[in-house]
């Protein structure tokens, strides 16, 4: 069989910008650039002491507006706000670097914050890593009976980070806050061990930072087992860097790759992530799109809803119908999880149930294969179906669209109406002592 990624994308940018990455060393320039103070971009610093930031030329140079900014939604996307910590905590950290404290002596304050903002929810190190052997199998994570998602160690970065990003404790440089796989070679033997999982979800950190190469060597093993019927690959490489997939050295050799596992008789999932309308306007990015399509890989969107950036049913509305043109398929709208600069980006989960209704009623059929608000919470995933009034009480209709315990997947249960609750843990059942996931674990979204 002849493969279709042996010439160039036919219809590539005619400007293939070489990749740049623009770390805290350029913060300070990049926030003068958006017309903050001194004073202003030394709180923007001191708050990257402790959340990390990371972006590119191509989000710099095509996604923000800087006539907007600071107000622009990607630029809030990317860059640290004074207020996405406590004021305490920023005023403590802004004098440290004031005065130029001892390097040790401001990465020992930041350290002190980061461990207040729970910086791994839902149990993620504490009840999904598996044991196997007698050992836990760091990188790892069994959450659901039918699916493992695995970090490999190479992975363990992204072409940008997103300030409102779940994982950012990944990306600190504190190795006990890291998940990370060196191999694939254990995680081959933990699903011969569990033919009940049936799809591996790599993840990170964005795969996509890899080299095809380094990606091959961990999913071609994997391409050997009966059991698996599906790839996943989360990546906000499309968003922030499609020139992966049109004019990296190895774009044509990732392509390769993706044919490669189709072929294989699985599913290769590509879970996209796209926030706001903007990241979907580049030409590079429908150009990418139709590469990835073009090798039998299916693209499946999904962004959580954040407060000051896309929390307005009209763009995701706008989302989903450009997604669908586009041929890829909306899958999920999350909600904000508890950790990080929660506080900061989160909607109440009654403003999130209307926004959702409100951008779902207005696409087609084919728009509504997406699921939401969904809270990623221990017991697994909760979706606030909507707000009804029942025996004369107004409460939260909820359903597990997964669930750790299988049989409570797809059961409806009722939470007391909180127009302030952002989150699981702020929900009391109604009209039962507990939620029916309380025998599993707490309804606690924190571990």
């Amino acid at each position: 069989m002849t493969l279709i990624y042996d010439a160039a994308p036919s219809a590539a940018p005619t400007l293939s910008p070489k990749f740049r990455v623009f770390t805290t060393r350029h913060l300070d320039e990049l926030l003068a650039r958006a017309g903050l103070t001194p004073d202003q971009r030394l709180t923007a610093r001191a708050v990257a002491t402790v959340l990390p930031f990371r972006t590119n030329n191509y989000v710099v140079d095509e996604l923000i507006d800087w006539h907007a900014a600071p107000d622009d939604p990607i630029y809030r996307l990317i860059f640290p706000q004074e207020d996405m910590l406590p004021s305490e905590d920023v005023a403590h950290l802004a004098d440290l670097l004031r005065r130029q404290a001892p390097t040790g002596e401001v990465a020992a304050a930041a350290t002190a914050v980061r461990r207040r903002l729970n910086p791994h929810p839902a149990g993620q190190l504490q009840l999904n890593v598996p044991t196997f052997a007698g050992d836990e199998l760091p990188g790892v994570q069994h959450k659901y009976d039918e699916t493992a998602l695995f970090f490999p160690r190479q992975g363990q970065t992204c072409h940008a980070y997103c300030t409102y990003c779940f994982r950012w404790a990944q990306f600190v440089g504190e190795p006990d806050l890291k998940m990370a796989a060196e191999d694939v070679g254990r995680l081959k033997e933990y699903l011969l061990a569990h033919p009940g999982i049936t799809g591996v979800l790599f993840t990170g950190g964005d795969p996509m930072i890899m080299r095809a190469s380094v990606l091959s060597r961990h999913i071609e093993p994997l391409l050997d087992l009966e059991q698996l019927e599906s790839i996943r690959i989360g990546t906000k490489s499309l968003a922030y860097w499609p020139y992966k997939f049109l004019t990296d050295p190895d774009a044509d050799d990732m392509l390769r790759l993706f044919e490669k596992v189709v072929r294989s008789g699985r599913n290769l999932a590509f879970m996209a992530h796209f926030t706001h309308p903007r990241e979907l306007a580049s030409p590079a990015v429908g150009e990418a799109v139709r590469r990835i399509r073009d090798t039998g890989a299916i693209i499946r969107t999904q962004a959580p809803l954040i407060r000051s950036i896309n929390d307005d049913a009209v763009l995701w509305e706008s989302m989903w119908r450009q997604q669908t043109r586009m041929g890829m398929i909306p899958y999920y709208m999350f909600v904000e999880r508890d950790t990080g600069p929660q506080d900061y980006f989160a909607v109440p989960l009654a403003r999130a149930q209307q926004i959702f209704r409100d951008a779902y009623r207005n696409v087609s059929g084919l728009a509504r294969t997406v699921r939401g608000p969904s809270m990623s919470a221990t017991p697994g995933k909760v979706c606030v179906d909507g707000v009804v009034e029942l025996s004369g009480e107004k409460v939260f209709a909820l359903h597990l669209i997964q669930c750790r315990d299988s049989s409570l997947v797809n059961q409806p249960f009722f939470a007391k109406y909180d127009p302030e609750a952002i989150w699981l843990d702020d929900l009391e059942p109604a009209f039962a002592d507990r939620f029916p996931f309380e025998d599993l674990t707490s309804a606690n979204g924190s571990p």
